[in-house]
């Protein structure tokens, strides 16, 4: 076939232009993938999002927690707990002594505090809403971005302790309270009807 492309070049005195123009829009369109495909194998995972805490005896999940980035600022929410037989759903940080003091454990903002610095994050604290504690804490994140170590530590980050919280699907967001789902479709409140009936005072009853 190599006579024909000699062949169309030969006859079209505008071939060699075009094929030109052909090649420097082919070179473009694979300098532009290549910019794309670095772009994202370079794109780092962060720790923003749904991360699930195991007991570290039976290995069962004990709680869910969300990872938000407030401007660099990172911060961690119970957003879900799995309680065990006679344990009240209910529970408050009765012992906290600043303004999480009283506040319900789901809901409750663990994390404070923490800066990112590629897969690391620190100057952070973390709270043990049964005591009211509040320890210095760090995390890093691994490279696939599916764990993320979380440690508690007084004084130094040697005398700490680990945890490793497993990262969970999108999908998982439907289950946690939608108080607390930053993917909640939005719901326009429905418009009032001219005349509709006033509530009921309740002095009336």
């Amino acid at each position: 076939m190599k006579w024909v492309a000699w062949f169309m070049e030969a006859g079209d005195p505008n071939f060699g232009e075009r094929n030109m123009r052909a090649r420097h829009l082919t070179v473009v369109a694979a300098l532009l993938a290549l910019i794309g495909t670095g772009q994202a194998i370079g794109a780092e995972p962060t720790a923003a999002g749904l991360w699930q805490s195991v007991d570290d005896s039976t290995h069962q999940p004990t709680a869910w927690f969300l990872i938000h980035d407030h401007d660099g600022v990172y911060e961690g929410t119970i957003v879900k707990m799995y309680l065990k037989p006679g344990e009240s759903p209910s529970v408050v940080c009765d012992q906290c002594t600043d303004d999480r003091h009283n506040k319900p454990w789901q809901g409750l903002d663990i994390i404070r505090g923490m800066k990112r610095d590629g897969m690391t994050y620190n100057d952070g604290t973390i709270l043990d809403p049964r005591y009211g504690h509040i320890y210095k804490a760090m995390m890093t994140l691994t490279p696939d971005g599916t764990t993320l170590v979380v440690r508690g530590y007084l004084g130094i980050s040697l005398l700490g302790q680990n945890q490793y919280w497993t990262r969970l699907p999108e999908s998982a967001y439907n289950e946690i309270d939608p108080r607390f789902n930053p993917n909640r479709p939005a719901t326009n409140a429905a418009p009032k009807t001219p005349g509709a009936t006033k509530p009921e005072n309740s002095a009336r009853r």
